[in-house]
């Protein structure tokens, strides 16, 4: 099996779990004389069947990750560690942005007056320049994602 089918099972277990959740959380509690909707105890069987399955799916895919080379001595978990660094950053600097460049409403002179303490246009160049590093190294994450085969 190659990494990229293991990362979309994983996604199908996140969201089987995510469905059990719901479900035992309606069979639970009932009123006194009612019965629930489904059977808890075969619902919290499924459960942990589908909860191993997700388990033993990260265990392969950090296994794999780990020890799959990317580039310059890196491996596919310092990639993926430096997307989400990207990623996060990005989100930071946009919500800075969205501060600095709202709009200030004042209707008379009395009121406050509020001005922008940073470059917009300076943080918003940054932000599509991590905006594309971001793309360029998902996009190559993804391509190694279906050249490797899972470690069992």
């Amino acid at each position: 099996m190659k990494l990229a089918e293991a990362l979309v099972l994983r996604a199908d277990a996140q969201k089987r779990i995510q469905q059990l959740r719901e479900r035992l959380t309606r069979s639970a509690k009932v009123q006194e004389g009612e019965q629930p909707p489904e059977n808890p105890q075969e619902l919290l069987a499924e459960l942990d069947g589908v909860l191993a399955q997700y388990r033993r799916l990260i265990q392969q895919i950090n296994r794999t990750n780990a020890q799959t080379p990317f580039r310059d001595g890196q491996t596919l978990t310092d990639a993926l560690a430096e997307r989400d660094s990207l990623a996060l950053e990005r989100t930071v600097l946009q919500l800075v942005i969205e501060t600095a460049a709202g709009q200030n409403f004042r209707y008379g002179r009395s009121e406050i007056k509020y001005v922008s303490t940073v470059d917009v246009a300076a943080l918003q160049k940054r932000v599509d320049d991590l905006a594309r590093r971001y793309r360029e190294l998902d996009t190559t994450i993804q391509q190694i994602n279906w050249n490797v085969d899972l470690i069992e």
